[in-house]
């Protein structure tokens, strides 16, 4: 029986794929900032489901993710879900600093344990969320965008570390496009949103045929083979 911690398990994709993986058996090892959201998830599969609170952003973060690791019994892959991304045209810097708290350090802490952990263990699959914004520098979300590029490379280089190592450590990096979760709620309507369900049926089926890259969806992946082609003179030209 597969063993999967999930961070970011209380809403949104994040939820939806804790569903699909109890579908397929699996044991769950599920944490948040709020736990009374992941009962919903135990109520599902009591027997299965272990929760915890865990704040990426927090000092002991790592300490709560081992804790939760043990309590599971082990782990055989770490699906990390969690992040905040909004709009940030006039640059309000407690947007800008907590985006990059919580999508660029709590990142770091968390794939940098799991990294660790399977490490010790020689072998085990991290797959993340990302997302296409990591694609180009967007003028509208700075800090969303910059913070998401990092997050595509830091990936790719604990890839490339874990093969010169001899680990047997699988990645998948999941770059969706727009999906109608709380966080994209405002005012603002974004084009070619995609539902939380099936960009997770999209994300297992990635997790569980290995894909080391995979873009959601076929029009996100036409959008930003495009966006890599467009020349910076002529990017930074773009209203967005």
């Amino acid at each position: 029986m597969k063993r999967v911690i999930i961070i970011g398990a209380s809403s949104g994709i994040g939820m939806e794929v804790a569903k699909l993986l109890l579908d397929e058996g699996c044991r769950l090892g599920v944490a948040a900032r709020r736990e009374d959201r992941l009962q919903l998830l135990k109520q599902l599969a009591p027997d299965r489901v272990v929760t915890a609170t865990i704040d990426v952003t927090a000092e002991g973060a790592e300490q709560r993710l081992r804790a939760l690791i043990d309590e599971l019994g082990g782990m055989d892959l770490f699906f990390y879900a969690s992040g905040i991304g909004k709009q940030n045209r006039t640059l309000t810097p407690e947007i800008e600093l907590n985006t990059v708290n919580t999508n660029g350090m709590g990142f770091t802490r968390m794939i940098g344990e799991a990294y660790r952990y399977f490490a010790d263990r020689g072998e085990g699959h991290i797959a993340a969320i990302s997302s296409i914004a990591g694609t180009k520098g967007l003028g509208p979300a700075p800090s969303y965008s910059a913070t998401k590029a990092m997050q595509n490379v830091y990936l790719q280089a604990l890839e490339q570390q874990a093969n010169a190592r001899g680990l047997k450590i699988r990645f998948t990096d999941i770059r969706p496009g727009f999906v109608d979760t709380a966080l994209l709620n405002g005012d603002f309507h974004y084009p070619m949103m995609l539902k939380p369900e099936k960009v997770a049926r999209q994300i297992v089926c990635a997790i569980n045929s290995k894909r080391h890259i995979k873009v959601i969806d076929w029009r996100y992946a036409i959008l930003t083979a495009l966006w890599r082609r467009l020349p910076r003179p002529l990017w930074r030209h773009l209203k967005l």
